[in-house]
C-alpha cells in the first residue's frame, strides 16, 4: 500500500528517456541535468525491483521488464493526454449538472420566471435545484452555488450582490379591521406577529425613522417559522402581522390582498446574493449561471 503513493513517480521520465533514446537528450527535454535523470531512473528501478534499461556510454536498450513497463507507461501517458485535451476543449463550454440551492422567496419571486430562458440558452446544462430555506453546506453537499437573502457567507466564500429587496411590514384587511393598524414600531408588541426564524431564537425587527436613529423592536411572535411563503399565507388569512421581503409579496401588495404598515419607518433593505466557492478555475456552467443571474437582476 505504501508504494501506491509513488506509483507514477519516474514514469514520465523513463518514458522520455526511451522516446529520446538517451539520458542526455531526455535531460534537455525535461529541463534537468543528465545526472538527475540517471538518479531518478535508478530510483525507479529500485522501487520496481527490476532493471529497465541496458545502458552504455553510447546507447540504451530496453530489458524485457523495461519493455513491459514502457508499453504500459505509453498507454497511461497517451490516455492522460487525451483526457487533458478533452477537458481543455470543454473548459469554455457550459455543460454538465449544475447543483444550486435557492430560497423559496427567490424561486417564486423571480427565479421561476427566469429559468426557461436559461434552459434555452444553455441546452447542455442540467439543473439540480434545492428550493428551501435551510442552511445548505456547499462543500459537503457538492453544491456549485447558493442564492441567499440577507445572509452573509463564510469568509472563505465569494458573494456577489444581485439586488436589494425592501423589508415590508404587512397584514390583511381582515386583521386590521379587527385589531387596528400600529402607528409606531413599538406598538407591534400589542399585536400577533408572524416571524421568520431559522433556529427559533428571539428576533428583533429594525426600523428607521427619517433622519433618526435605528429603532429596535423585540419580537415575541405568536407564530415563528422558516418559510416566507407560510408567513405570507398566514398573514393573508388574518392571523397576524408579518415582515416580508418585498420580493415575496409584490403581487399581494399590488392587488391589495396585503396592506403595507409603518410606511413612515423604513426597514433595512435585504441583499440578495449569489454565493460560490472561488473565482479560480470556475466551471463554465457555474460562471454561466452567475452571469445570467447578474444580467437578469440588473
Amino acid at each position: 500500500m505504501d508504494n501506491n503513493r509513488n506509483l507514477l513517480d519516474g514514469m514520465y521520465l523513463f518514458y522520455t528517456v526511451v522516446e529520446q533514446q538517451g539520458l542526455s537528450a531526455a535531460a534537455r527535454v525535461l529541463g534537468h541535468t543528465p545526472s538527475h535523470v540517471s538518479k531518478e531512473l535508478a530510483r525507479l528501478e529500485e522501487r520496481l525491483g527490476s532493471r529497465l534499461l541496458n545502458r552504455t556510454t553510447r546507447q540504451i536498450s530496453l530489458t524485457e521488464p523495461g519493455r513491459v513497463y514502457f508499453e504500459s507507461a505509453r498507454r497511461i501517458i497517451e490516455d492522460s493526454r487525451i483526457v487533458q485535451e478533452r477537458l481543455q476543449a470543454q473548459g469554455d463550454r457550459p455543460y454538465g449538472e449544475l447543483r444550486m440551492s435557492v430560497p423559496v422567496v427567490f424561486a417564486h419571486g423571480c427565479f421561476n420566471d427566469w429559468l426557461p430562458e436559461f434552459l434555452e440558452l444553455y441546452p447542455e446544462i442540467t439543473l439540480n435545484i434545492d428550493v428551501s430555506e435551510r442552511r445548505a453546506d456547499m462543500v459537503s453537499e457538492g453544491i456549485d452555488l447558493l442564492v441567499r437573502i440577507g445572509e452573509l457567507p463564510p469568509s472563505d466564500f465569494i458573494a456577489r450582490e444581485l439586488f436589494k429587496t425592501e423589508g415590508v411590514t404587512v397584514a390583511s384587511n381582515s386583521y386590521l379591521d379587527e385589531r387596528g393598524a400600529p402607528q409606531h414600531p413599538h406598538e407591534l408588541k400589542n399585536h400577533d406577529l408572524i416571524d421568520f426564524a431559522l433556529q427559533g431564537s428571539t428576533q428583533h425587527w429594525y426600523y428607521r425613522e427619517l433622519d433618526q436613529e435605528q429603532i429596535s423592536v423585540p419580537v415575541v411572535p405568536r407564530i415563528r417559522c422558516n418559510d416566507a411563503q407560510t408567513e405570507k399565507a398566514l398573514a393573508m388569512t388574518g392571523h397576524g402581522i408579518a415582515r416580508l421581503p418585498e420580493l415575496a409579496c409584490r403581487k399581494e401588495l399590488d392587488s391589495g390582498t396585503l396592506v403595507p404598515l409603518l410606511t413612515d419607518y423604513s426597514a433595512p433593505p435585504l441583499s440578495v446574493r449569489v454565493i460560490f466557492a472561488s473565482r479560480a478555475n470556475l466551471p463554465a456552467k457555474t460562471r454561466s449561471m452567475i452571469d445570467f443571474l447578474v444580467e437578469k437582476s440588473g
